[in-house]
């Protein structure tokens, strides 16, 4: 793989300030961000009146502490404009959540909203390796979802030549990416093995493509599924987190020369670390719930926001601002099976050590009696036709997640493609247990 760590001079002076520095930063505009939440949005008047706080009580970073969450419920019951900070006027772009799990969520940015986003997105993108000049493939969804639109804003700030192929369509996918001959894509890590499975259908290399980067997001995944990619591709793949309540693409990202977590860009969005069941701040390095609270957002601020996301922070490496471990998954998707927390990449890590098994899978959960049961559906490697191998490979995988999680699962391995792909974020879950009454 080709080196693409920073040279001299490529990184800006907030990157590598120092820890005060830094904080002096997030104390004056989380000063501002709480005194434009409370006067512009009565949401939070109110949020913040009901737990007895107001904007001036913030002397600390600590501080923050005191002041009330915003959860997904509290964006949904003010559907849709109740939570801008400015009228409605002045806001230049919508997004929204798809709704598929309830009333969508709404989010709104200003002219200045819409210049710190592709900021933070060329940072993002630059961390990872590219350079002004540089093709980028971006295969992330276009529309009301962040994803492509969002990286097409710092592609465009940092200098990036973009094609916006959006997702979808694999097999031009595959014929874009050889003949036009990018040096980076961005797409979700799911829909990335889709494209490599559409490579080995073509008989094409895709170690003798151009790609030199791939920067993956918008779903959980792991350094295993990293290996697979950087191992299939000869090429770099990197970690871009967001979601649209805290901005889009770009609240945090990885850089290329260590891999080791995402930086956060905390000039920007200030992180907690909290214990999803009391709400308690935890220290850095224990695992919790991942908490922002946005320091410039113009349109649509939001202060302790829940995300479900579940990691822990680290001290700075590459760049001064702190790290985010790789999600590991969600406190609202973690799977209760007999008893035993699961997590679908949890499933993800054990199916990376079985050769003869494709990166594909999906969990079904279902209930017989007063029992729940869970069965993994994956798929045989592409060009394993002999049944006695698969039906090892099954055994080994079941085997492997009983010694490694602690739960019995049935494996079943499907014929190549026959696992549902999506385009998008993966469909890693299917509960088919009756709802409680």
């Amino acid at each position: 793989m080709k080196d693409l760590a920073p040279k001299k001079g490529d990184l800006e002076a907030i990157e590598t300030a120092s820890r005060d520095e830094i904080a002096a930063l997030q104390l004056d505009r989380m000063k501002w961000s709480l005194r434009h939440a409370y006067e512009n949005v009565p949401h939070y008047k109110a949020a913040f009146e009901a737990k007895g706080v107001h904007p001036d009580d913030l002397h600390t970073l600590a501080d923050l502490a005191k002041f009330p969450f915003t959860t997904k419920q509290d964006l949904r019951a003010n559907y849709p404009f109740g939570m801008f900070a400015v009228p409605r006027a002045q806001v230049r772009r919508v997004h929204a959540s798809s709704g598929t799990t309830g009333q969508p969520t709404v989010v709104g940015y200003t002219e200045t909203d819409l210049a710190n986003w592709g900021q933070v997105v060329a940072r993002s993108l630059r961390a990872a390796g590219l350079r002004a000049g540089d093709l980028l493939h971006n295969a992330y969804g276009y529309g009301l979802f962040t994803g492509g639109l969002g990286i097409h804003l710092g592609a465009d700030a940092l200098g990036l030549t973009t094609v916006p192929i959006s997702g979808g369509m694999t097999p031009r996918q595959v014929r874009l990416i050889e003949d036009f001959k990018p040096d980076g894509i961005t797409v979700t890590p799911s829909y990335a093995l889709s494209i490599l499975d559409e490579f080995k259908v073509q008989g094409l290399d895709p170690r003798a493509c151009s790609l030199k980067v791939g920067i993956f997001g918008a779903e959980p995944w792991t350094n295993a599924m990293r290996r697979e990619i950087e191992e299939a591709f000869d090429m770099h793949a990197v970690d871009i987190y967001g979601l649209s309540e805290v901005m889009g693409p770009g609240v945090a990202n990885e850089c290329v020369e260590t891999k080791d977590g995402l930086h956060i860009w905390e000039d920007h969005f200030y992180p907690e670390v909290i214990d999803p069941v009391t709400g308690e701040v935890l220290p850095d390095g224990e695992l919790g719930e991942l908490v922002f609270t946005s320091l410039t957002k113009e349109a649509f601020p939001v202060v302790r926001y829940r995300t479900r996301d579940l990691t822990r922070l680290l001290p700075g490496t590459a760049r001064s601002m702190r790290r985010m471990e790789k999600i590991t998954g969600r406190s609202d998707d973690m799977i209760i099976l007999r008893g035993v927390n699961v997590f679908p990449t949890q499933i993800e890590e054990q199916l990376m050590e079985v050769p003869d098994l494709a990166p594909h899978f999906q969990i079904e959960l279902t209930r017989s009696g007063r029992m729940d049961q869970m069965r993994v559906f994956t798929e045989a490697a592409i060009g394993l036709t002999d049944p006695a191998r698969r039906e090892a490979a099954g055994k080994t995988l079941a085997h492997r997640i009983k010694q490694t999680i602690g739960v019995s699962v049935k494996v079943d391995v499907l014929d190549t493609g026959k696992v549902e792909r999506s385009q998008g974020k993966a469909v890693r879950l299917v509960d088919k247990r009756p709802k409680e009454s």
